[in-house]
């Protein structure tokens, strides 16, 4: 039961898609947008230092998928642009790359910043946010997207400034979110037990994993979500009465 879950929690531990924003926001508008605007964004940007870092973990990456023999196309050339193919490749399979996130990050600061886009959030999260802060809660994100992106999305949403809610940031720089070695880093780093965490997700895979470190877990079900609810967990529609 949702009351069981929160008992003793307090710390909030918060997956974005599907729980904070509607999927179709990030497959609909987000992954196009950088899709579209990544070959620009090379050629205008593909020399600075951060942008380099991102590639080369790329190149890495790449060179793994061939050592493997997964087909996907040709990386030829030493610039930036050489990239896009490879790229594409990533977003259309929603590989979960650190290096492609952190590169999506960058492409999508220009949009958010440009007033192009506006990160959609569902109604009840804000007044929940105020609610759990006012309770003494803390909100943390954990997020396949980069921390930059995290930022941005909660600085540039739809309803306004949301970051001062929150107390921090994780990504795949963490871990996997389908690993409870993850959650057990994301608890020592904010020095808290994992029994007094309450994580919020629309994927199975990662509650487990939650669950498996000792957190409690409760399962998203937004309009829209792709997972079924689950029979191990409880299923919220909202945060309105966590």
């Amino acid at each position: 039961m949702v009351q069981n879950a929160r008992d003793n929690v307090r710390v909030l531990l918060l997956d974005i898609e599907g729980t904070i924003t509607p999927v179709n926001f990030v497959f609909e508008v987000l992954f196009p947008f950088a899709r579209d605007n990544a070959e620009v964004f090379l050629k205008e940007r593909g020399g600075e230092p951060e942008v380099q870092g991102d590639l080369n973990l790329l190149r890495q990456e790449y060179e793994s998928d061939r050592a493997k023999g997964d087909t996907i196309l040709e990386w030829t050339g030493t610039e930036a642009i050489a990239a896009v193919p490879y790229i594409y490749y990533l977003i259309a399979t929603d590989r979960k790359s650190t290096a492609l996130k952190s590169l999506q990050g960058k492409i999508w600061e220009q949009g958010y910043r440009n007033g192009t886009l506006r990160a959609q959030i569902f109604p009840d999260v804000k007044p929940a946010f105020e609610r759990w802060l006012a309770a003494g809660k803390k909100l943390y994100i954990f997020s396949s997207g980069s921390v930059q992106a995290q930022k941005l999305l909660f600085r540039y949403s739809e309803i306004g400034n949301l970051t001062p809610f929150l107390s921090g940031y994780f990504d795949t720089r963490t871990g996997s979110k389908m690993e409870s070695q993850s959650y057990k880093k994301i608890a020592k780093t904010i020095e808290l037990a994992p029994q007094k965490i309450l994580f919020i997700s629309d994927m199975v895979a990662e509650l487990q994993a939650a669950s498996a470190s000792g957190m409690k877990s409760l399962f998203s079900s937004r309009p829209g979500n792709y997972s079924t609810d689950p029979q191990e967990f409880t299923s919220i529609q909202t945060f309105d009465g966590i």
